[in-house]
């Protein structure tokens, strides 16, 4: 599995293509001849970008729900709403279509977050709305999701 550490901030042209770092490609180097799938994020207003082993790896759970179940329909209709497969060009641009553009809500400004296997492509200004938002209530979160006092977790 790949972990992707890190926050960058770039822009978007005008046709929806943007330059990937050069730090981020270099951690992206062994998923680039593969490709990535490019999906809106279940939770916020952002696209997700899976290097197309994870994406693997998620649709081989996905295909273990029971399609005679109307909500596992519904979620899988939902989940790959509108996914694409993309590729980072030659010159390190990924380009993002036209309808995850408008669902992302993506201008000029654009930041790509790691988010353990995947990354997360936000508008500047959303993220870091999303950021302030969250920022209260992180440390109850945290306390939740990661307090735990079981030795078993392997979180300690």
């Amino acid at each position: 599995m790949n972990s992707f550490i890190g926050t960058y901030e770039c822009k978007a042209d005008a046709k929806g293509r943007l330059m990937i770092p050069a730090v981020l490609k270099k951690q992206l180097s062994s998923a680039l001849q593969d490709g990535f799938v490019l999906k809106r994020a279940v939770f916020q207003p952002c696209l997700e970008l899976y290097p197309m082993s994870e994406w693997t790896k998620m649709m081989d759970k996905i295909n273990k729900l029971n399609r005679f179940k109307k909500k596992n329909n519904d979620f899988i209709r939902r989940f790959t709403a509108g996914v694409k497969i993309v590729e980072v060009d030659n010159a390190g641009r990924l380009l993002i279509p036209k309808d995850l553009i408008g669902f992302s809500g993506i201008t000029k400004e654009v930041v790509l977050a790691s988010a353990v296997n995947i990354l997360e492509i936000w508008d500047k200004e959303k993220y870091e709305q999303a950021i302030d938002d969250a920022a209260s209530d992180f440390a109850d979160l945290a306390e939740e999701v990661m307090g735990q006092d079981d030795e078993d977790n392997g979180l300690s």
